[in-house]
């Protein structure tokens, strides 16, 4: 399989932080040709001869996932979350998460994280907060993600993946950033979504009664 991959769409909802001056960048990376090395429905690999911003010549290997991954946290009125347990293969060790999934070409991310939540927590949602867009693993893949908050959730019927058997645990919020401290809870992705909705709740970025809860010491 020698064919020349389509390049990664550009990130045009990128900011540059405040402190960052491009023109003091080094020379950015250069590709000097593709191939794609394996593709399956969910991911293709692609081997580059590169030119590192050094000048020096490499080859370089990419791992391109197929969709957007997308993860939802959510918020009951009672400041508590709902976390999913699953066994990773690739770790060959046991995780607990957020809910989520991936959001293919064409599919909205949001659409996307609704459908996890009810597959994965049993779980709808009337209110929704986009937080966080991710890189979540710059030095060997393009995969992207988008972070949601839920709160105003309704129960409705679990649909889990035929290769899918999950765990699901309602815990308080505060409980999960000590796992997190821990080393309990270790999914990137959901360690950034949690850290993000804390900052948001200390920092009046959320409706004030779900901070209030969010923030509030089990009894």
């Amino acid at each position: 399989m020698h064919d020349r991959p389509e390049p990664p769409s550009p990130d045009t909802a990128r900011p540059d932080p405040g402190w960052d001056d491009p023109a003091r960048r080094p020379p950015p990376w250069r590709d000097l040709g593709a191939r794609t090395l394996f593709r399956n429905p969910w991911l293709s690999l692609t081997g580059h001869r590169a030119t590192a911003p050094t000048g020096a010549t490499t080859d370089y290997v990419v791992m391109r996932p197929s969709a957007l991954a997308v993860g939802v946290l959510p918020l009951h009125e009672d400041g508590t979350v709902t976390l999913v347990g699953q066994h990773r293969f690739a770790l060959m060790a046991w995780s607990w998460e957020m809910p989520e999934g991936g959001a293919h070409a064409g599919e909205d991310a949001q659409a996307a994280a609704a459908r996890e939540l009810a597959e994965e927590a049993g779980l709808a949602a009337r209110s929704w907060r986009e937080v966080l867009r991710m890189d979540l693993s710059n030095s060997v893949t393009d995969e992207g993600a988008a972070a949601f908050l839920a709160w105003d959730l309704d129960p409705v019927p679990t649909a889990p993946d035929p290769t899918e058997a999950f765990q699901v645990a309602r815990v308080p919020f505060l409980s999960l950033l000590e796992a997190i401290s821990a080393g309990a809870v270790r999914d990137a992705f959901t360690v950034a979504t949690a850290l993000r909705a804390h900052h948001m709740a200390v920092t009046a970025e959320l409706p004030g009664w779900l901070a209030h809860v969010m923030l509030e010491r089990p009894r």
